[in-house]
């Protein structure tokens, strides 16, 4: 079966990370995605290192199971055969600058004068309006305005420090694929499309708020304000043991008990600092301290099986190598092996989600640039001689191999 979303068109504008993963995600679901790219080079992650068979591992690890398109968008036949290509679609993502779309002629007026019903999708960096909407993002950018550098950091008052992975662009593409399916489900109820816009750095603010600004939550508490970004120890759960690395949580009163009598230290029961989970937060440097301290003192393997027998939540800490041979990822069947035509035998991570009455086929690989032109081109009604003009002016192209 190819999955919940099968039977809905997706044409795909969007380049780099944020939005080519949002659009995978639901290619992985079932939705037929046709990724539109520029004839000279496509998709900049088709060009960047970790390369095999002409195929960089950022390209298919962002661009699995789409059909690959070539247009020129800076030429009026390129948007004409894009806007074709619209009116047959059910959802148009793109990730250009704020104005951009439009001067091309694809902004959400042009794209639904060809299909009126249409989930028109805008992905930003900093947002639509505003002194920042036109100015260029990257990852760390949205990182550092939207304090999740500081997050990061330890406090407001200790050295900024980014997360090591391009969070913003994950979170942003997760978050587009959701709302895009939302809209898709409000549109079969309504018969309506929206336009949905959606900004990095919203994206990230919001997924903070959860967790991290509870201090900035209650309107008019100064004080805790000023509190909440204070120092934090920078153990931060993940512990050195006496060979090693592990996570360890222990915050509810029984898992508390349970590493005290796992670590043999039977006076932080009655420590006054550490009597409520509310007061184990505020002393949260010192608990964290101590519980390091004790760690030290034995194995990884060791702890890995005196905490469990206690109830004590833990994990060791695996390094890429180690984790996608770990048994519970295995177990979980998460990393699977396929064959690509060029780039050979792939290792890459199944869709997350699984659906009992629509499970999802295998994923089709990440497709040459190009590779699907001529017959999009004809399913749209261009016949052969059209296609050739189209090719032989540069407006579009057929499959482009890549040199390493």
């Amino acid at each position: 079966m190819p999955g919940p979303l099968d039977g809905f068109r997706i044409v795909d504008l969007t380049t780099m990370i944020s939005g080519p993963l949002a659009t995978m995600i639901l290619a992985d679901q079932g939705a037929e995605v046709i990724k539109v790219e520029h004839p000279a080079g496509g998709d900049h992650t088709r060009e960047v290192a970790d390369r095999r068979g002409g195929f960089a591992a950022a390209f298919l690890n962002n661009n699995r199971g789409k059909r690959c398109v070539t247009l020129n968008l800076k030429d009026p036949r390129g948007v004409e055969a894009a806007l074709k290509l619209c009116a047959t679609a059910d959802v148009f993502v793109q990730n250009f600058r704020p104005g951009v779309a439009e001067r091309i002629g694809l902004g959400e007026a042009a794209v639904r004068a060809a299909r009126p019903d249409i989930v028109y999708a805008s992905i930003a960096g900093f947002g639509f309006e505003g002194d920042w909407a036109g100015k260029p993002v990257y990852d760390p950018l949205i990182q550092a305005l939207s304090g999740l550098a500081s997050v990061q950091g330890g406090s407001d008052f200790a050295r900024p420090r980014l997360i090591r992975t391009i969070l913003p662009d994950k979170v942003t593409a997760i978050q587009a694929s959701q709302a895009i399916t939302a809209a898709l489900l409000a549109r079969e109820r309504s018969g309506q499309g929206t336009h949905l816009h959606l900004s990095m750095l919203d994206t990230v603010v919001h997924f903070l708020w959860s967790s991290d600004m509870t201090g900035y939550t209650f309107v008019g508490d100064e004080i805790i304000e000023e509190d909440t970004g204070k120092a934090q120890s920078f153990v931060e759960l993940i512990y050195q043991t006496a060979d090693g690395w592990m996570a360890v949580s222990a915050h509810t009163d029984r898992t508390w008990r349970g590493l005290c009598n796992a670590v043999n230290r039977f006076d932080w029961l009655e420590d006054d600092r550490f009597k409520t989970a509310a007061l184990r937060e505020i002393n949260k440097p010192a608990r964290l301290e101590l519980t390091q301290q004790a760690l030290l003192a034995d194995t990884t393997a060791n702890w890995m099986q005196r905490l469990p027998a206690h109830d004590v939540p833990c994990a060791p800490v695996l390094a890429r190598r180690e984790m996608y041979q770990h048994p519970q990822v295995q177990a979980n069947g998460v990393v699977i092996e396929t064959d690509h035509p060029q780039a050979g035998r792939l290792r890459q991570a199944r869709s997350p989600a699984r659906f009992s009455t629509t499970p999802l086929d295998p994923p089709k690989p990440g497709r040459l640039l190009g590779a699907d032109t001529q017959d999009v081109l004809a399913e749209l009604g261009y016949d052969a001689p059209q296609i050739d003009h189209l090719i032989a002016d540069g407006v579009a192209t057929g499959p482009q191999e890549f040199s390493e």
